[in-house]
């Protein structure tokens, strides 16, 4: 975790009915924990999030980070 220079992206993916369009709402909670874990500098990130019908194995959401990694 001290590697971690800044979070660049996140995309999450939301199990959704065809109706449900708040899916940037779920995603909330992603991008809060990254604030709360990592700082305003380095947890500040783009995001993206999309509704899906159906993600492996019954989860309810998924989500996909990239990272830039400080040197060694």
């Amino acid at each position: 975790m001290d590697r971690v220079a800044r979070v660049v992206k996140v995309m999450s993916l939301v199990n959704s009915t065809s109706t449900f369009t708040e899916q940037h709402l779920v995603t909330n909670g992603c991008s809060e924990l990254l604030g709360q874990v990592f700082g305003p500098t380095v947890g500040a990130h783009a995001r993206s999030a999309f509704g899906v019908a159906q993600i492996p194995m019954g989860a309810c959401v998924e989500i996909e980070l990239i990272a830039e990694l400080k040197a060694d």
